[in-house]
């Protein structure tokens, strides 16, 4: 499946390999382009960087369509140049495998319901002088 994708097009330099941003502001600024992007799709976030002892979920989502209510796990990577590769690069099956664990340790403890849950991958690429570009891939389980 093709990701959606957001943000300036264009030409880009040759590839950085120093992040321009420290990494928890880079990965912060990543989440929030992210959470942007849902928003705009009629998305609604309902909790960020859920913790628990086995990890982390970057951004949790819902949406009702039809009349079913669908929670969204999401994966978000975020790079500053492309030197390390594209930000989708980065979630390997260790990490599905992970997110999924952690998606059922979220509903057991929020006591949340939804008629389907689906793990997403959002990748975001900040190049300085350019506005966020955010690919979402649905559906990464």
């Amino acid at each position: 499946m093709a990701p959606a994708q957001a943000g300036a097009g264009g030409a880009v330099g040759p590839p950085a390999r120093q992040r321009t941003v420290g990494g928890s502001a880079l990965g912060r600024r990543g989440e929030d382009a992210a959470a942007d992007f849902l928003v705009g799709l009629g998305y609604r976030i309902v909790d960020r960087n859920w913790r628990c002892r086995f990890g982390e979920i970057d951004l949790i989502a819902r949406i009702e369509h039809n009349g079913r209510r669908k929670i969204i796990f999401c994966e978000v990577k975020t790079r500053a140049g492309l030197g390390w590769g594209d930000p989708l690069e980065a979630i390997t099956y260790a990490k599905r495998k992970r997110l999924r664990r952690l998606a059922g340790h979220w509903l057991a403890t929020t006591k949340e319901h939804a008629d389907d849950l689906r793990m997403d991958a959002i990748g975001v690429m900040l190049l300085p002088g350019m506005a966020p570009q955010v690919k979402h891939v649905p559906g990464i389980d």
